[in-house]
């Protein structure tokens, strides 16, 4: 009877995940129609990305304009040598359920002290995201849409939140002088 009981819940655990919508989070993929290739750069505009940064897909509704970007999935680095400025090409699952219309956009950032988009951004260090891309997740086991429209992007180094802080004091106090 315990063995029915465990049974039946990993079955009804399996059927749950199998609902949640899955996309391809990837920046190159030359065979699909059209070809994706959107590699990363460092704030120079040249240099492509290489395993010292991050990346990781953040989620948000197609349909509410109004709905904040969530990360999905782990966040992972950029390739080396040749393929620097790329990432390996991983299927995402999102707590989305399979059919629904999403916008992804890939976040990048300076990994110095980072695990995280918002913790890079809280550090100054350098951070990126690209254009918004819409896709419909789809359920395992159809075959997970690509990131196409993808474009290539850049880093840009990002204000501190300590030094934001400091520029507006700063602003407050030459304002209260004139």
């Amino acid at each position: 009877m315990k063995n029915l009981i465990v049974g039946a819940a990993l079955g009804l655990f399996a059927v749950g995940a199998l609902a949640q919508g899955q996309f391809t989070f990837g920046n190159k993929n030359l065979i699909s129609t059209p070809p994706i290739n959107a590699k990363v750069f460092d704030k120079d505009g040249t240099t492509p990305l290489t395993g010292d940064y991050l990346t990781q897909a953040y989620v948000k509704l197609a349909t509410d304009p109004d709905s904040s970007y969530a990360p999905v999935g782990s966040a992972v680095s950029f390739r080396t040598g040749a393929n620097a400025g790329y990432i390996v090409s991983s299927i995402v699952t999102t707590t989305k359920p399979g059919g629904t219309d999403v916008t992804v956009v890939m976040r990048a950032w300076q990994s110095a002290g980072a695990t995280s988009y918002e913790a890079a951004i809280a550090k100054g260090n350098l951070v990126g995201q690209s254009n918004p891309v819409n896709l419909t997740v789809t359920v395992a086991p159809a075959t997970p849409p690509d990131m196409l429209g993808l474009q290539p992007f850049s880093l840009v180094p990002e204000p501190s939140t300590f030094a934001l802080g400091i520029l507006g004091a700063a602003a407050l106090l030459l304002r209260r002088r004139s």
